[in-house]
This record gives structure tokens, C-alpha cells and sequence, in this order.
């Protein structure tokens, strides 16, 4: 008579494929997220704190939603009087000058670049005002 215990058979789960298996989802999603949306871009807008400069000389200008445009609180110009006024309140030598500009916010970007574009044929540096944030 046979009276030995038979050894059993353990169960067990084979996790040898299972960092390929790993790797594989890793590099799909990789992948993945940077197809999504590449061509996407959320744009905030800055705020800033004040900052008091003193200097050369300054020259604001300002844009309303309806596209109306203030050379220092004169005006209201078009587009194309835009160039020939700042070049006159910036007077023989805009060498140090700098034009602060003030946009409405509704404004496309467009309208902004194309009064960057003008300042960068005048050669000024220009800055854009932000609404002061209050903590």
C-alpha cells in the first residue's frame, strides 16, 4: 500500500510577459498624449504689480474695442494716422523712448501685432500695460 501524501500542485500566476505588457501601455500613452491636441494653446493673460520708471521719454497708446485709436489721450486716429503721430510725439530722436500700450482686452491679436509692427519700424520699445492684481 502506498500511504505517502501526494504532493500537491500549488498554483501560481506567471508575471514574466507582464513588463513588456507595461512597457508597451507606457509607450502607447506616450504617444498618445502628444497627439491630442498639439495645436491647442490656453492663454492667460498676465497681471503685474505696479512698477514706477522714470526715465526718457513716454508715449501711451490706447485701443478701444471698436478700434479707435489715442495717441497721450488725443484723438480719436485711424489706423493708417497711427505711424505718422507717434513718430511725432516721439519728436527727432526716439532713440530711448518707450510706448506703453493699453488694449482693450476684446481686441484680437492681430490688432495688437499690427501696432507692434509699427513700432518696430519706428524702432521703440514697446511694453504692454497689465491690469495691476490685487491680493
Amino acid at each position: 500500500m502506498n500511504l505517502r501524501k501526494r504532493e500537491r500542485e500549488h498554483a501560481e500566476v506567471s508575471t514574466e510577459s507582464l513588463n513588456d505588457i507595461m512597457f508597451f501601455l507606457l509607450l502607447f500613452f506616450l504617444i498618445l498624449s502628444t497627439l491630442v491636441s498639439p495645436n491647442v494653446m490656453n492663454l492667460n493673460l498676465p497681471n503685474s504689480k505696479p512698477n514706477r520708471t522714470t526715465g526718457p521719454q513716454k508715449v501711451t497708446i490706447q485701443v478701444t474695442k471698436d478700434l479707435q485709436y489715442y495717441i497721450n489721450q488725443t484723438g480719436p486716429l485711424r489706423f493708417d494716422e497711427l505711424e505718422p503721430g507717434i513718430r511725432f510725439k516721439l519728436g527727432e530722436n526716439p532713440v530711448n523712448a518707450t510706448v506703453v500700450l493699453k488694449l482693450d482686452q476684446s481686441l484680437k491679436l492681430q490688432d495688437f501685432v499690427d501696432v507692434l509692427q509699427i513700432g518696430e519700424k519706428l524702432k521703440v520699445k514697446m511694453i504692454l500695460a497689465t491690469k495691476a492684481s490685487i491680493h
